[in-house]
């Protein structure tokens, strides 16, 4: 009786890494926390990255004092009340409106005095007053600029005499790429990265975990699977499944919030395909070096989604951080793929760009891999 030739080596590695993606596949689908996580969750944070949150100044709560009315004063309160970026209410004593600017139910009080008229009338620059709540800078800064705005375009449409002390060159301006400063048009490509972020860090650092706390660890590490095999053998699920969840992202965000794509779909997914290497690297060694599922979900948020959302330029710009954080900001691999995703969707393919943020992503994911694999190593611990 003739004994069965032994299995080539390339063959019995391609079966064992065949049989582990098989097992994970099958895992993702039996377990329902990882369809949640992966396209429920998404659509959650899509929603509220899309409505709730908004850095355009729109109809922001302002109070108009008017104290004396007459039809100068009437006009000049109708440009107020015409702009899209005020909620007007008008009064005739700034008083009325203190209480309301100190509990932030009006963000600014805007006063045309009662000497508007005359000052006007006598060729002199009369005055409108802007009172802000200074505990809110940016908001502040908004409702300052927007009045100057206002008054200046009233000036203009009136072609009054006190138009000469304007300055006399005309500043056009030209907006690339989003003409109507829409804040969603770019958050919403933000969002994506940190939704990229949190769904591949989060599901792989409870793959291997999972195997520990469940006992079958020590099974797998019984047979002749290497640490890599076992590592590439259970990613290769969860980066199909985070394509998915990226594809499902981008539907929404075109389809339902109207955000432009202007690049290509290999543009695309050649970022999201990068920037998942460092994700689930960084997930696989949470995973591998906790060996806990709750330890390793807590470490994922504290960790990968955290640094995303505060230091990756997508809400707080990078240069106005201190020294020592825009340093740190260099290891977050969200900050690498959050411009070229606004990028590929407000401006198109810029390849040179591409290039060099797809390079560092990989440098952090190759780190991120080779210190899971060392931690993976084929022994009981």
């Amino acid at each position: 009786m003739s004994t069965p030739k032994p299995m080539p080596p390339d063959g019995g590695t391609a079966m064992r890494f065949g049989a582990l993606v098989r097992k994970e596949a099958l895992q993702v689908v039996r377990d329902p926390s990882s369809i949640l996580i992966a396209f429920v969750l998404p659509l959650i944070l899509l929603f509220l990255f899309g409505y709730g949150i908004s850095l355009d100044a729109t109809r922001t709560r302002i109070g108009l004092v008017i104290e004396e009315v007459n039809p100068l004063t009437s006009d000049l309160a109708a440009s107020f009340q015409g702009s899209p970026y005020f909620s007007v209410q008008t009064g005739r004593d700034r008083r009325e409106f203190e209480e309301e600017l100190v509990l932030a139910r009006v963000r600014g009080i805007i006063v045309i005095p009662a000497d508007f008229t005359t000052e006007y009338a006598a060729a002199e620059r009369p005055g409108v007053q802007v009172i802000v709540d200074g505990s809110d800078p940016n908001t502040a800064a908004f409702v300052l600029n927007y009045a100057q705005g206002a008054v200046s375009n009233w000036q203009r449409q009136r072609g009054s005499d006190i138009a000469v002390n304007l300055p006399p060159i005309q500043v056009e301006q030209r907006f690339w790429f989003n003409p109507e400063l829409t804040s969603r048009n770019f958050l919403v490509p933000g969002s994506i990265a940190i939704i990229m972020t949190l769904v591949g860090t989060l599901l792989t650092s409870l793959v291997v975990a999972r195997e520990w706390e469940r006992g079958t660890m020590e099974a797998i590490m019984a047979t002749p699977v290497s640490a890599v095999e076992l590592l590439a053998g259970k990613i290769l699920p969860y980066f199909l499944l985070a394509l998915a969840s990226m594809t499902l992202c981008v539907v929404v965000a075109v389809g339902l919030f109207g955000v432009p794509f202007r690049g290509s779909m290999v543009a695309l997914y050649f970022l999201s395909a990068v920037f998942l290497v460092p994700a689930l690297g960084q997930g696989l060694l949470i995973s591998a070096a906790t060996k806990n599922q709750f330890l390793a979900s807590q470490l994922a948020l504290i960790t990968a989604f955290l640094p995303s959302f505060l230091l990756s330029g997508f809400l707080f710009e990078i240069n106005s951080m201190p020294q020592v954080i825009q340093w740190l900001t260099y290891l977050v691999p969200a900050g690498y793929l959050i411009p070229c995703l606004q990028t590929v969707f407000l401006a198109g393919d810029i390849w040179p760009m591409f290039a060099q943020s797809a390079i560092a992503m990989l440098v952090i994911g190759a780190v991120f891999f080779t210190l899971a694999a060392r931690s993976t190593r084929k022994r009981i611990a």
